[in-house]
């Protein structure tokens, strides 16, 4: 495939994807602007981002990590460790395993990115709700419904279709 066939075709996903806060859309450039300066304080106060997702979207999470602390210079981590999240879902719940984690490992003005293509998720919404408890920051990746209950719940959303 041709560099400008792959041009047009990202130019095209991008131009779908809808980016909101929670009530308000925002365009595509504004978000991106907002997650880049919002990443940039992270860094530079040496605050910690936490990415969670299940099955391929925990893939997507564990390579987002490696280029944020590796590019980024970002304190970034998964939390989807084999033992720890099987001993907090057998211990707790599936449902809660994420912010059971959370609630131990982040503190405020941390910031969470949440993926879940469907936006159904419990774990992962669950996770977000534990984040805004700790006063920390989230931002969601969904996809699929565009009235998926993940899509509202962050401070910065983004879906596509």
């Amino acid at each position: 495939m041709a560099l400008d066939s792959r041009a047009t075709e990202f130019a095209a996903v991008m131009a779908a994807s809808v980016v909101t806060d929670r009530s308000t859309r925002r365009t595509i450039e504004s978000g991106l602007r907002e997650v880049t300066e919002l990443l940039t304080r992270l860094r530079d106060r040496k605050g910690r981002l936490y990415v969670v997702g299940n099955g391929g979207s925990a893939g997507v999470a564990s390579h987002a990590v490696t280029d944020f602390l590796n590019v980024g210079k970002l304190r970034a981590a998964t939390v989807h460790d084999p033992s720890l999240l099987t001993c907090m879902a057998n211990d707790y719940s599936y449902a809660t395993a994420f912010a059971n984690i959370l609630r131990t490992l982040a503190e405020r003005d941390d910031v969470l990115i949440a993926i879940s293509s469907s936006g159904k998720s419990m774990n992962i919404r669950n996770a977000v709700d534990a984040m805004r408890s700790l006063g920390g920051t989230s931002i969601t990746l969904s996809g699929f419904d565009s009235a998926n209950p993940l899509r509202p719940m962050g401070e910065l959303n983004f879906w596509l279709d």
